[in-house]
């Protein structure tokens, strides 16, 4: 065989061996669509069912766990006004994560980018708009930025985020107005049993501690029968607006009916909740407010952390023995078993 012969078979090997590199890389790269595409599928399918706001954040947060490490996913719609925050973390580092993103949220100055504060966290955020809604993303993680790979997949997972998100702001303007008590704006007890069950669910799948504070005022009959109905109201609406001002958005404060209200603290065992829960009695106390010159209005607490294996019913008639206990004890008291 001459050298014009052989350089041609060499040339025609190395043509068939590039042409064998071209289809394995496009083959690699179809087979990455084809994966990116899977998770896509999948993250539809796990917000499809989902309506509220929290509900979405959570489920969004459990589809990338495996995919990509972190401790606090966060949404907040300025034009709406809306906000929430999961947070997977425990004690300190939890509140200093949900501090830190609290903190960029309340920002003007910070832009989309990545930031970081001096506890190591690192916060990469996303600035989200459709329909005339304006949006802002949070991820956290501790000690390292994300990757490229993890920086595209989450983009490409936020527009399918964004239009869920938009369903489920939408769900939550009409489910506010049919869940919301019309005298104090507090949630009612249809919105109880529509967030109760989820809130369990997640105390158990993270193993976080739920407690429950079962308050009912005390005297308030009192107030009704020597200043009439329309002081009760006036009555309801400053205790309901001391309890909300005690309250953070993760957790869920309802009145029930009449004067009974119950508030479900996240991530809160019931050493914390005591505390919480002793400070809104002195602050009902200090509103001074009287039935007569004799008669003072006043709030009794029973409280009730969540245990394992137990059922809400089982839940909520503890909670409500322990208030028992605290009225039968002398009132305006918080009452732990």
């Amino acid at each position: 065989m001459n050298t014009t012969a052989k350089a041609s078979l060499i040339e025609s090997a190395q043509q068939q061996l590039a042409d064998i590199d071209r289809v394995m890389v496009e083959l690699d790269h179809f087979k990455k669509q084809t994966q990116r595409l899977d998770l896509m599928n999948r993250l539809h399918a796990r917000v499809a069912g989902v309506l509220s706001l929290s509900g979405m954040i959570e489920a969004y947060s459990v589809w990338l766990t495996p995919l990509v490490e972190h401790e606090l996913i966060g949404y907040h719609n300025t034009t709406r006004n809306k906000q929430h925050l999961f947070c997977s973390g425990h004690g300190p580092n939890r509140r200093r994560a949900i501090a830190f993103a609290e903190q960029l949220i309340e920002s003007e100055s910070s832009c989309e980018g990545i930031y970081r504060d001096d506890h190591g966290h690192y916060a990469h955020k996303w600035l989200m708009e459709k329909a005339g809604d304006a949006g802002i993303f949070l991820l956290l993680q501790k000690g390292r930025k994300l990757t490229d790979e993890e920086a595209e997949l989450i983009n490409d997972s936020l527009i399918i985020l964004n239009d869920s998100l938009t369903r489920a702001l939408d769900y939550e303007d009409l489910f506010e107005r049919a869940s919301n008590d019309p005298l104090t704006g507090l949630a009612n007890r249809r919105a109880f049993d529509e967030r109760i069950h989820g809130m369990m669910d997640s105390a158990r799948r993270y193993k976080n501690a739920l407690t429950m504070l079962s308050m009912d005022l005390d005297k308030f009959k009192d107030i009704n029968d020597n200043l009439g109905h329309l002081a009760g109201d006036k009555v309801l609406k400053s205790i309901a607006a001391v309890l909300q001002n005690a309250v953070r958005s993760s957790d869920l404060l309802v009145r029930m009916g009449g004067d009974e209200f119950i508030l479900v603290l996240d991530n809160t065992d019931k050493c914390n909740a005591r505390i919480l829960a002793e400070r809104l009695v002195r602050s009902i106390d200090e509103l001074d407010i009287r039935a007569d010159d004799e008669t003072k209005l006043g709030i009794s607490i029973g409280l009730a952390q969540l245990e394992e294996g137990e059922n809400l019913q089982a839940w909520l008639e503890r909670a409500d023995d322990i208030l028992y206990h605290a009225k039968s004890e002398g009132r305006s008291r918080v009452a732990v078993r």
